[in-house]
Order: structure tokens, then C-alpha cells, then sequence
């Protein structure tokens, strides 16, 4: 399967997302428009993977690009394809399917425990999850659920932190893909004040089994994504 990945900071990538999606046999077609580069058409490729990045969803002077980014997302879903976005990329799709995205009550950086609703429970997409696990957190706004679509699950800091939309298009707040190593890099880029839901670099770094977990959970959604292809 050709699948799109839009990317939006050199420093941020598909973390533990990529090796396992080409180690399954699928191609992997990068698209920068923050670089320049233009939207792939949506007969170019089988499902797209919208990522983080350090923007707000807005911000149309700074990143002019971003508009497009919404059309070509729009366009994806439209076609019925699979669309899976991941913190931004979530935002990006909340905000194109009808669902606003503001500054969430706290900023979130740091390992804290997620709870799936009586709907996530029952969701095909989040199939072999435990009911409360801890993730990755690295944001400070947050979408409202798009109409027509699920809320899935809650973190004591922010109540929408995933959703499904149709059978293929799913949205998660959260970092499931991210690696120890991409931890340190994201960090160079400047390091959060800790308060209340923001955790110290050095406390975030050291817990390894966290970022192995997390990256198990991210194959598995990755495989249960795949499966509405």
C-alpha cells in the first residue's frame, strides 16, 4: 500500500510508525508543504498519516501552507480514504470535519494515564488496548469532537483526546509513535517550564518501558487502521 505522510518540523517524524509500516510492505511518500512542496492529489496515494508538529492549526500568516494541508486532508477524506492524524494532525482533521480547535485548560507534556469511554471500549480501532494506559503527551490545544464522529477516550487534563470519524478516519491528542530518541530531540528544541501536566525533561526521558509500551500500542492501531483499508 502507498501511504502519505504529511510532516510539519524537520524534527518531527513518523518515530516507530515508519520502520514497522515498511517492514509490513507498504511505501512511504513524504510530503513537506511547510517545505515548499505541493499536496499529493488523492488518487496518489491509499491512506494518509497526518503528524505533530509546533504550530497552531491557525496560524495562516506564519504558515501560509496550512491552508492547503486542510483542503488535501479534506480531499482524503472525502475519497474515502483511510486517514489516521496524530496531535496536530488530529487537530488539523477535527478542525476540517467540522469540530473547532482551542487552547485546552492545561498544557500537557509528559506520561499521563488515558481512559477509554464505554465507546472506546467498544471500538474496532482501538481493538486490544487495555482500558486505561499511559501515553505520550506533547500539546496545549485540543479539538472538539467533529459532528458525526466519537469521542473514544479522556486524560485528567483534556476530556477529547481521540475519535473516529465514518470507519476510517481516526484522531488521537496523543504520542504513541514517539521514541526515547525522539523525546531528546524534541527537547533540544527548548525544554517546557514543569507545572501541574508538564513533567521534567529528565523525568520523561528516564522512563524507557513507557516509550517501548506506547510503541507497541501505536503497532497495533497502525494494524487495526490498516485493516479498514
Amino acid at each position: 500500500m502507498n501511504i502519505a505522510w504529511f510532516q510539519h518540523a524537520d524534527f518531527e517524524g513518523l518515530g516507530c510508525i515508519a520502520p514497522a509500516l515498511l517492514q509490513r510492505g507498504h511505501r512511504l511518500q513524504n510530503v513537506r508543504l511547510y517545505a515548499g512542496e505541493p499536496p499529493p492529489a488523492p488518487d496518489a496515494f491509499e491512506a494518509l498519516i497526518v503528524m505533530g508538529g509546533p504550530m497552531n492549526i491557525y496560524e495562516y500568516e506564519e504558515h501560509p501552507w496550512l491552508r492547503a494541508e486542510k483542503q488535501a486532508i479534506a480531499q482524503a477524506i472525502a475519497a474515502g480514504k483511510p486517514v489516521l492524524g496524530v496531535c496536530l494532525g488530529a487537530q488539523l482533521m477535527a478542525d476540517v470535519l467540522g469540530g473547532k480547535v482551542t487552547r485546552n485548560a492545561e498544557t500537557e507534556i509528559g506520561w499521563f494515564e488515558l481512559r477509554l469511554n464505554e465507546q472506546g471500549k467498544r471500538e474496532p480501532l482501538f481493538a486490544g488496548f487495555p482500558e486505561r494506559f499511559t501515553a505520550f503527551h506533547w500539546h496545549g490545544d485540543t479539538f472538539a469532537i467533529p459532528p458525526g464522529a466519537q469521542n473514544l477516550m479522556s486524560s485528567a487534563a483534556c476530556v477529547n483526546q481521540a475519535y473516529r470519524y465514518g470507519e476510517r478516519v481516526v484522531g488521537i491528542q496523543f504520542h504513541l509513535e514517539v521514541t526515547a530518541a525522539d523525546a531528546r530531540v524534541w527537547f533540544e528544541q527548548g525544554e517546557p517550564r514543569p507545572r501541574t501536566y508538564v513533567q521534567p525533561a529528565a523525568e520523561i526521558l528516564a522512563q524507557l518501558d513507557h516509550f517501548a509500551g506506547n510503541n507497541r500500542l501505536m503497532l497495533q492501531l497502525l494494524d487495526n487502521w490498516l485493516r479498514t483499508a
